[in-house]
C-alpha cells in the first residue's frame, strides 16, 4: 500500500500594523476568498481523501477579524467606494493595484478586465464607469471557484460582464463578508469529521533555528556573512506555545503537528517543539540527505522518522521536493488529466509496490492562481485516481504515521526546505541589516521593559514577535521580487518602530529609511562580432565568446521559491549560417533551440558548460528544455533572444 500524506501549508505575513490598527495589504482577505475555504470544502466529494492543513496562526488571527468586521484595508476600501467618489490619487492607487492578478488565468479570463489592462497605462482614459468595472473584477476574480459555479447572484455578475453599478459594487462586498465569515468553519467541522488534521506553525512564522541562535546558519554555508549574533530561544518557545493555545481557542484544536516555518529544523528547535506538546514534524528530504550524508531517494524519503535527543521524541516525515514542486510550479502548464496520471506514475515507480509513506508538502494558495480553474479541476482528477486505486490511499500525517514504524534519528542537520540552508533568511547585506535592525530592537526592550506599563510591554513585545517573522527577510536579499517589496520593507520597519514607541523612546532615524537596495535585474546584451566556436562543453580560450549576446534572467525568482532554472547565464552569437548558443549554471534537461518558424536541429555537449550549434534560419530565438516528460520549459520564459 501506497501512502499519500499531503500537508497544504496556508500562510500570509501579518499585515496588521498594531499601532494604527491598518492593514497594510490585502492578501490575507483576498486568499481567504480564493483558497482557504474551498481547499478543503472539495474534499466533501471525495470521503476517502483525508489530508492535513497547516494553518500559520498568525493567519488566522487576520481572517477572524476580517470575519468579524474588524479589519479591513486600502485595497477594499478604495474597491468598494463609489466609482464618482474616487479622488485622483485613489484613482492612480486603483490603476497601480487592481491589475496585481495573474493576467493569462485571471485578467483575461474576463474580456472586460483584460481590455482594462490593456488601457493601464493611459490612466486619464478611464472614466467613471471604466474605474468601476475595474473595482468589480479586482475583487470577482479572487472568488473560489467553486462559490462562483453555485452562487446565482456572483454567475450574474459574470455575465453582466461590464457596465457595474454602485448596487453591483455592495452585492460584491455582502459576498465577500460572507465568504470571509465561513472559512474558519469549515476548517472546524472537517477536522471534527476526522477528514483533516489540522496542523500548525509557530505564531508569528519565525524561522526558529536562527531565532534560537542565528549563527547556526554556518553549519550549512561555513563561509556566509551574518550579522550580530541573534539568540532568543526564549522568543521561540513563546511563538511556539501561543501557536497551540491559539489554535485550541479559535478552531477546537491543539494541534501536536507541526510544519516549522519554511520547513527550517535544528536540534535546538525540535526540543522546544517537543517540549510544547508537539509531536511530529516536517521538513524537507534535503534536510534528510544532509543528515544522513546520502542521497535522499524513495527509498529513504518514504518512511517515518523518529527524532531522539536526550529524552524528548518528535515523529519526523520529510517532504518529496520533488514531487511537492511539480505541483507548486510544473503541472499549471499541463492538461488537468496528464498532469494527474503524470504525478500518480510517478509515485508508483518511486515506490515500486512496497508499502511507501510519501509525504507532499507545499503552499496551498499561491500556486492556484496559475492553474485553470483555480487548480480545481487538476486537484478533482487527483483525488480521483486516488479514491479509485485500491493500492493507493491518502491519510492524514497523524494516521499515516500510527501505520508506519519509526526509524530513528540521533539528531537533524540544521536547514531549510530551500536548499538545505537558511540563505534566503540570512547573510545577503539586505537580510543581515534588517536582523541589526531587529537586534537594536530587542535589546531596547530588554533595557526598557521593566519600567514600562504592562500594556506598553505586551505592545512591545508583540511587535518584536512580529518583526521576527520569516516573511520580511523572504523579500530582502536577491532572491524573490514582487511589485509591493517597497510596502513589505515599510511595514517590517513600522513594526520595529512600534518597539520604541510603545516604550516611549523615540524610533532610531534608520527605521525611516529603506533596508531595500536597487536589485538587479534582467540582462540583455547584443552580439557585437561574429563567433566561432568548438562545440566541447568547455571555454576552450578566452577569446571563444569574447562578442557574445548575452542574457541573464531576472535573479529574482518571484514570490514562490522553486522550479528550477534552465540557465543562469546564456551566451550567444552567429557567423553567416550558424548560431552557438553557451548555457552556464544549466540544470538537468534535454536542451533544444526554436526559432519562430520552428524548432531545429541541434548539436550539443554538456561538460562545465552547454555548447550549442544549430542552423541560423531566423533572428529570434530562444532555448527549450524538457525534463521528465513535462512540458518545455523556455529561456526567456516570454518573448525572444534576437541576433
Amino acid at each position: 500500500m501506497t501512502t499519500l500524506c499531503f500537508l497544504w501549508h496556508m500562510h500570509q505575513p501579518f499585515y496588521k500594523d498594531l499601532w494604527n490598527g491598518q492593514y497594510k495589504l490585502p492578501w490575507t482577505r483576498l486568499h481567504a476568498l480564493k483558497d482557504y475555504a474551498g481547499m478543503v470544502e472539495i474534499l466533501e466529494e471525495f470521503p476517502d481523501v483525508h489530508q492535513t492543513f497547516n494553518l500559520v496562526p498568525s493567519m488566522v488571527m487576520q481572517i477572524d477579524e476580517y470575519a468579524r468586521g474588524e479589519a479591513s484595508d486600502a485595497f477594499y476600501d478604495c474597491a468598494v467606494m463609489p466609482a464618482e467618489s474616487i479622488t485622483e490619487a485613489q484613482r492612480a492607487f486603483a490603476i497601480r493595484y487592481f491589475f496585481q492578478a495573474n493576467v493569462g488565468r485571471m485578467i483575461y479570463r474576463y474580456p472586460r478586465y483584460g481590455e482594462l489592462y490593456e488601457r493601464r497605462g493611459d490612466q486619464a482614459s478611464f472614466s467613471v464607469q471604466d474605474l468601476r468595472d475595474l473595482q468589480i473584477f479586482s475583487q470577482l476574480v479572487w472568488f473560489d471557484e467553486d462559490l462562483l459555479e453555485r452562487d446565482p447572484e456572483l454567475q450574474d455578475l459574470i455575465r453582466k460582464g461590464r457596465d457595474y453599478s454602485v448596487a453591483d459594487q455592495a452585492l460584491l462586498a455582502h459576498k465577500q463578508r460572507n465568504a470571509l465569515g465561513r472559512v474558519l468553519s469549515v476548517y472546524r467541522d472537517f477536522a471534527a469529521r476526522g477528514q483533516i488534521e489540522i496542523s500548525t506553525t509557530p505564531f508569528y512564522h519565525p524561522i526558529l533555528p536562527l531565532l534560537c541562535d542565528s549563527d547556526i546558519a554556518q553549519v550549512s554555508h561555513p563561509w556566509i556573512k551574518l550579522p550580530s549574533r541573534f539568540q532568543h530561544p526564549e522568543d521561540a518557545r513563546e511563538q511556539l506555545m501561543r501557536a497551540r493555545a491559539y489554535m485550541k481557542e479559535k478552531l477546537g484544536v491543539a494541534p501536536v503537528g507541526l510544519w516549522p516555518s519554511e520547513g527550517s529544523v535544528s536540534d535546538h528547535a525540535l526540543a522546544l517543539a517537543a517540549e510544547c506538546g508537539f509531536k511530529w514534524a516536517g521538513t524537507d528530504n534535503g534536510v534528510l540527505g544532509r543528515t544522513l550524508q546520502r542521497d535522499a531517494g524513495a527509498d529513504v524519503t518514504y518512511k517515518a522518522y523518529e527524532w531522539i535527543q536526550s529524552g524528548r521524541h518528535m515523529k519526523m516525515v520529510f517532504r518529496d521536493h520533488y514531487l511537492s514542486d511539480l505541483i507548486g510550479f510544473e503541472y499549471s502548464r499541463m492538461d488537468p488529466v496528464e498532469a494527474a496520471r503524470h504525478f500518480l506514475t510517478r509515485i508508483r515507480d518511486n515506490a515500486q509496490g512496497r508499502d511507501a509513506l510519501v509525504p507532499v508538502i507545499l503552499d496551498g494558495e499561491n500556486a492556484w492562481e496559475w492553474y485553470e480553474a483555480n487548480g480545481r479541476p487538476f486537484l478533482r482528477e487527483l483525488y480521483k485516481e486516488i479514491s479509485a486505486d485500491p493500492e493507493l490511499e491518502a491519510l492524514t500525517v497523524s494516521e499515516a504515521l500510527e501505520r508506519f514504524p519509526a526509524e530513528p534519528l540521533q539528531g537533524i542537520f540544521p536547514g531549510s526546505w530551500i536548499g538545505a540552508n537558511f540563505d534566503i533568511w540570512i547573510g545577503a547585506e539586505e537580510d543581515n541589516q534588517a536582523w541589526e535592525r531587529l537586534s537594536e530592537a530587542r535589546a531596547a526592550y530588554e533595557k526598557h521593559k521593566a519600567t514600562a506599563t504592562e500594556d506598553a510591554r505586551q505592545l512591545a513585545y508583540e511587535e518584536l514577535l512580529i518583526a521576527e517573522g520569516s516573511d520580511w527577510n523572504w523579500w530582502y536579499g536577491p532572491e524573490h521580487g514582487s511589485d509591493n517589496r517597497p510596502e513589505f520593507d515599510e511595514l517590517y520597519r513600522d513594526h520595529l518602530a512600534n518597539v520604541y514607541r510603545a516604550l516611549s523612546l523615540e524610533p532610531p532615524s534608520n527605521l525611516s529609511m529603506p533596508i531595500l537596495m536597487a536589485q538587479p535585474g534582467e540582462i540583455r546584451e547584443a552580439p557585437q562580432n561574429p563567433l566561432a566556436v568548438t562545440i566541447d562543453g568547455e571555454i576552450t580560450s578566452p577569446y571563444e565568446w569574447l562578442g557574445a549576446g548575452h542574457y541573464r534572467p531576472d535573479p529574482r525568482l518571484g514570490a514562490m521559491h522553486g522550479g528550477e532554472l534552465v540557465a543562469r547565464d546564456v551566451y550567444f552569437g552567429c557567423n553567416e549560417s550558424d548560431l552557438y548558443v553557451r548555457l552556464d549554471g544549466a540544470g538537468k534537461g534535454v536542451y533544444g533551440i526554436e526559432f519562430e518558424s520552428g524548432s531545429v536541429e541541434v548539436r550539443a555537449v554538456r561538460s562545465r558548460v552547454i555548447e550549442m550549434e544549430a542552423p541560423k534560419v531566423g533572428k529570434r530565438f530562444r532555448i527549450t528544455v524538457a525534463r521528465d516528460g513535462l512540458p518545455a520549459q523556455t529561456l526567456p520564459l516570454e518573448g525572444w533572444l534576437e541576433l
